[in-house]
């Protein structure tokens, strides 16, 4: 694949890292990146250099990163970008009163890097090292659209400390050309991301694929995909074999059977972690952005994802999915069925904390 197409899918992190960093050297205007983690290591270092850098040559550069992602990494570690004017902003610090609980854990998973009017990325990578042998997607566009994902960007930034519950104003549908963005905060009525998905499954005639890392979908999300397989389409669901959070990949194993059963096509990616978050419908629709396919990206998470039947996009994740298939191994129900008691304990263990995991 050409990287000077206007349109580029990444799925290994080195790549789009220094592709990323060429792309922010280039900027005469801004440096917008809202992300749920930076990390205090090599990739983080690289990118904190560069935007000091940028900021001192008179760029605007703005960053917003998710307090809980963050970790260790604060105000201190941005002080040569912030003494060059760059703005720094962490995303809903961790208050410690008696609401603590149920406003900590509602986090921003959104990730996208915005380059003067011309350069949106998008996907489901966060700049860290942590990833780097991780299959992730992100999508580079040279696009007009940069300027609107710069204005719900700036909405992120001017209210990075405000509580969002259930706003309508914070989720309105975004349409550019023939793209959607669709955004979710904390709701457990709206869930607009979830409802979305569950058009397209409907819709769909011949093909859903999938590619997630974690799987626990609710009731309605599950039904539409059974549904969908029940009606002969092709519906597949590529999963890590091992993602990096164990307890989600025990609690997944509760819904292989039935969904198996109905028709659904369960694989496991082997070659390393899959971070990708994205979902092709009929080789025509994609959907590709920071949202996982769980309880608690679509009921309590900010996320963001771009929909849209763009033929180079399309054409581009289908060749991801298809190398991503190659590399995985079927589900085994004979296995699964008699997978060991203790597995299924756990299972029934932790399924009442499934929104929080």
């Amino acid at each position: 694949m050409d990287v000077n197409k206007p349109y580029h899918l990444f799925n290994d992190p080195l790549r789009y890292y220094n592709e990323m960093i060429e792309d922010i050297e280039k900027a005469q205007k801004y440096v917008y990146i809202e992300t749920f983690r930076v990390g205090k290591d090599e990739i983080g270092e690289r990118f904190r250099r560069v935007l000091s850098k940028k900021a001192k040559e008179g760029v605007e550069v703005k960053l917003l990163i998710d307090y809980w992602g963050a970790g260790p990494i604060d105000h201190d570690y941005f002080k040569k970008l912030i003494k060059y004017k760059g703005e720094v902003r962490f995303f809903e610090k961790i208050k410690f009163n008696s609401d603590m609980f149920t406003r900590s854990h509602r986090r921003n998973h959104r990730k996208l890097l915005l380059i003067d009017d011309e350069i949106t990325y998008i996907g489901s990578s966060n700049l860290t090292g942590y990833n780097m042998n991780w299959r992730e997607s992100m999508l580079r566009m040279e696009s007009d659209i940069t300027t609107t994902f710069v204005k719900l960007f700036n909405q992120d930034f001017k209210g990075y400390n405000k509580y969002s519950f259930n706003s309508p104003y914070k989720t309105k549908r975004v349409v550019h050309g023939s793209f959607e963005i669709i955004r979710d905060v904390p709701s457990i009525t709206r869930k607009l991301i979830n409802n979305k998905f569950i058009k397209l499954i409907k819709k769909a005639q011949s093909q859903v694929t999938i590619e997630t890392p974690y799987f626990l979908p609710g009731f309605f999300l599950r039904k539409a995909l059974m549904d969908a397989a029940q009606r002969g389409v092709n519906v597949n669901v590529v999963l890590p074999r091992h993602s990096d959070v164990t307890l989600i990949d025990i609690l997944r194993n509760k819904y292989f059977g039935m969904m198996y059963k109905a028709g659904v096509n369960f694989l496991f990616y082997e070659l390393n972690n899959l971070h990708a978050k994205m979902m092709l419908i009929d080789k025509k629709i994609f959907a590709i952005g920071s949202s996982n396919f769980d309880y608690r990206s679509f009921r309590y998470m900010y996320e963001i994802m771009l929909i849209g039947n763009n033929n180079e996009i399309v054409k581009q994740v289908n060749i991801h999915m298809k190398k991503t298939i190659s590399d995985s191994i079927k589900f085994n129900y004979a296995h699964w069925k008699n997978r060991p008691l203790i597995n299924k304990f756990f299972e029934w263990i932790l399924l009442p904390f499934r929104h929080l995991l």
